[in-house]
């Protein structure tokens, strides 16, 4: 069918629309990026940049040399990699149990589920709940209180319902009990739809913030989305944490700014890295529980 004008005209104004809105949205992060990598002495000596005459990787390396930010890398790294795997088995375990029409009391369980997506109690039953439990200013404060979601139990769930009930029985046949059948049958099965999930619950667990501030009171426990934060806050008043002050204050004399960007980076760098290998999982896990034709 041949194009017509209205209809190419048409095409071009939305693809330079979504252009223009992609390049608004990609500038903040390009500049941040750019002024990382930006000499100290050329960013003191102007008030923009756009592109530096000196590059320089003096901030990257004071930060990667710091025991503070290095700390709370390795609990981000913990929490999205631990965080992420028992995410996943217990999200896919509970979804697998609710599936199976002979489970019971699965009308209770589903309820109860549905209900915490509808009433949500709050911060502070919340973190009376974790207080009671003894996990105030414990690493697993960050991990056990957000290590499922209700609305990706009831998607798996319905991925797990859309499966031939065969596969169970020939599996039951072959001597396998309901654990094995999960893990060796149904489990590889949905691999797809689990490391899209996979993906968004390490992208939570990395991005873990207002637990961090809520939960955790030890320096040697913070995330670091609560390092960074600390950092601007710090970069901002002259209200500062000893260990973040010692940050931005670098015996080098860094500009405080471009520590802060630096440090960006580096917390945004490992999702960037690991999103184009997922990126083909996301169709998949946004169709799971889907109504098919």
């Amino acid at each position: 069918m041949q194009k017509t004008f209205g209809y190419k005209f048409t095409n071009a104004v939305i693809y330079t629309v979504l252009a223009i809105v992609g390049l608004v949205t990609l500038l903040p992060f390009l500049y941040v990026v750019i002024v990382s990598f930006t000499d100290p002495t050329e960013y003191l000596s102007k008030s923009l940049i756009i592109i530096p005459e000196k590059w320089s990787i003096s901030s990257y390396k004071y930060i990667l040399s710091t025991e503070m930010f290095l700390r709370s890398l390795g609990v981000s790294a913990f929490l999205a990699i631990v965080g992420s795997a028992l995410s996943i088995i217990v999200t896919s375990a509970l979804s697998y149990a609710l599936s199976r029409k002979r489970f019971f009391g699965k009308k209770f369980f589903l309820l109860a589920i549905l209900m915490t997506m509808l009433f949500n109690p709050g911060m502070i039953p919340n973190f009376l709940l974790v207080e009671s439990m003894g996990l105030i200013d414990s690493i697993w404060s960050l991990i056990l209180p957000a290590i499922t979601s209700a609305w990706y139990v009831f998607l798996m769930k319905n991925f797990y319902q859309e499966l031939p009930d065969e596969l169970e029985e020939a599996a039951k046949i072959d001597g396998s009990n309901d654990i094995g059948v999960f893990f060796r049958i149904m489990f590889p099965i949905s691999l797809p739809a689990i490391a899209a999930f996979g993906l968004f619950f390490a992208v939570g667990f990395w991005n873990t913030y207002f637990n961090g501030v809520l939960y955790i009171n030890s320096e040697e426990l913070r995330p670091m989305q609560v390092v960074l934060q600390m950092m601007l806050i710090s970069a901002s008043t002259n209200v500062a944490d000893p260990s973040i002050a010692a940050i931005l204050q670098s015996e080098q004399m860094l500009p405080p700014e471009t520590i802060k960007m630096a440090a960006v980076v580096v917390a945004s760098l490992p999702i960037i890295m690991v999103y184009p290998f997922l990126q083909k999982y996301f169709v998949k896990g946004m169709l799971v529980g889907s109504v098919k034709g």
